[in-house]
């Protein structure tokens, strides 16, 4: 899936794993570095890995698409944003963070605007789905951090800082993208989420969320939660977040897969790492 790469938390379960990282089957074109040289460059300078870089067509609500690139199997940008992206932050030093990040007043908090798209198509999200964003966002609120979430539901999704719906990713589970020019990635999708509990959902959307405003995979260098392989070679692309472990931390609510008995909560690590950046 096309996640942005940030905090991640991966659960033990006594049932299957659920990556929101697989591969979108849908509309996707693979792409070389040579075809896209000014992109996959502009990448690398960020520390990506475009070994799987792919152009994408993103579905929107209204069944309109939006040409896009994905990389490392989550991460969706535009062009714009990927040319448009820098490094940012202070921070040198396991919560992992992008080098992007939602920008704040120093005199205050931010309120970022977020939808659940109720639309009648098959992008409206369900009544379970809509109570658990409503918990998301409310793990996040309830920290009292420098960004605050202002939740509504409706199809007026425009001026939105980010909207929540579904769409037919190629597999169950979500994705989003990591922060450009200061704002929050837009585009949260969800899909088949419905055989789940209320309590999985919240997890899958809180952690997108948290992929929006610059989270990376608490497991990116390893995916130990799925079972795989790491997400990039090295440790430059992801930022790690003073306070948090360096060890492998099996309740963090950014793992890159999510179990079927979660509990949708960030652990003590998730909440430091939060307060920290927020």
């Amino acid at each position: 899936m096309k996640t942005i790469k940030f905090i991640a938390m991966i659960f033990i379960a006594t049932l299957v794993f659920v990556s929101c990282q697989n591969e979108d089957a849908l509309e996707k074109e693979d792409v070389s570095a040579e075809k896209y040289p000014e992109i996959a460059s502009k990448l690398k300078e960020m520390y990506f890995n475009t070994d799987d870089l792919v152009a994408v067509d993103l579905n929107l609500p209204d069944g309109t698409k939006q040409k896009a690139f994905e990389v490392e199997g989550d991460i969706t940008f535009t062009e714009e944003q990927i040319m448009n992206m820098q490094m940012g932050g202070n921070i040198e030093s396991k919560q992992y963070r992008t080098y992007n990040l939602v920008s704040t007043p120093w005199w205050g908090t931010r309120t970022i605007t977020i939808i659940g798209y109720t639309g009648a198509n098959a992008s409206g999200l369900s009544n379970k789905e809509r109570t658990a964003l409503r918990w998301a966002v409310n793990n996040y609120n309830s920290l009292n951090l420098k960004i605050r979430f202002q939740l509504t539901f409706g199809t007026n999704y425009g001026p939105k800082d980010i909207v929540v719906y579904r769409a037919n990713i190629g597999f169950t589970g979500g994705k989003a993208g990591f922060p450009a020019n200061g704002n929050p990635y837009k585009w949260v999708r969800i899909n088949g989420m419905n055989i789940y509990s209320t309590n999985v959902n919240e997890h899958v959307l809180t952690h997108e969320i948290g992929h929006a405003v610059g989270f990376r995979h608490t497991d990116w260098n390893t995916r130990a939660s799925c079972g795989g392989t790491g997400e990039a070679a090295g440790t430059d692309g992801a930022v790690h977040i003073p306070g948090t472990p360096w060890g492998y931390d099996s309740t963090s609510l950014m793992l890159a897969c999510f179990p079927s008995n979660s509990n949708g909560e960030f652990n003590a690590n998730d909440r430091t790492a939060l307060n920290f950046l927020y």
